[in-house]
């Protein structure tokens, strides 16, 4: 592979989305910093990496917390120049309106939307100087319209919309490119599967339909064809689901 002079951080790099776009830059010569809570967890997604001739760096990282972000933004840019920064951070949970702590609805404001904010401030901090950046915001279903049980997650979830768009106003003139990705679908995950095994029975778990799960590797091909995209023909919102999905 390539090396590039580049660096991507990826916010919220979980075992599935975020560690596949996290490999997806990594095999096109990017440097990845990768954050989540519980660091350790990224042992197997760094080995990976490595394996495949990647450059990637890991660290325990609570992106609701100021001045860990501002640290995690800082050293990837001082690896090599900030090229993009993605926040992928979800907090997706349902209860019902009388069940909906204060706690909860604030924990979940602070994941998905709070941090999203303090991620792309500071990512916009390393990028303005150079002139050029993209910053990425995973985004739902719930960012556009809220459902039973959610709406602890789904204010959140347009709440981080508005950051992004206000960004993207400000931004985009400045040449950093701003983008919203909507994942319209269950993604495959294993948790997914669990719940749909809760929800629907084992059997419907094992034998679920192919068309109704979107891939992680097929996600994160989304988040590589937007940072390809020349500057005269942006997206800032892009919505993306299995052929198989009924909306």
């Amino acid at each position: 592979m390539a090396k590039r002079q580049a660096t991507v951080a990826v916010v919220g790099a979980g075992d599935f989305i975020g560690g596949e776009i996290a490999k997806k830059f990594a095999a096109e010569g990017f440097s990845v910093f990768v954050g989540r809570r519980n660091g350790d967890k990224l042992a197997p997604l760094i080995k990976e990496i490595e394996a495949a001739g990647g450059t990637v760096f890991g660290r325990s990282l609570d992106a609701r917390k100021e001045e860990e972000v501002v640290s995690f933004i800082a050293d990837a840019d001082a690896h090599a120049p900030l090229e993009a920064c993605i926040f992928n951070i979800g907090a997706n949970v349902n209860f019902p309106i009388l069940d909906t702590t204060e706690r909860v609805f604030r924990k979940v404001w602070e994941m998905a939307c709070y941090s999203g904010f303090l991620t792309g401030r500071e990512a916009a901090r390393a990028m303005l100087p150079r002139g050029r950046g993209a910053i990425f915001f995973t985004g739902a279903t719930a960012s556009l319209r809220g459902g039973v049980g959610f709406a602890a997650f789904a204010s959140a979830k347009f709440g981080l919309r508005a950051v992004a768009q206000s960004m993207a106003r400000e931004l985009g003139p400045k040449n950093i490119h701003v983008a919203h990705l909507i994942i319209d679908a269950s993604v495959d995950t294993e948790w997914v599967r669990q719940l749909i095994s809760t929800r629907e029975g084992a059997e419907a778990a094992k034998n679920i339909d192919p068309n109704r799960l979107m891939r992680p590797e097929a996600v994160a091909e989304a988040y590589w064809l937007l940072y390809q995209q020349p500057r005269d023909a942006w997206t800032f919102e892009h919505e993306i689901r299995p052929f198989g999905e009924k909306w």
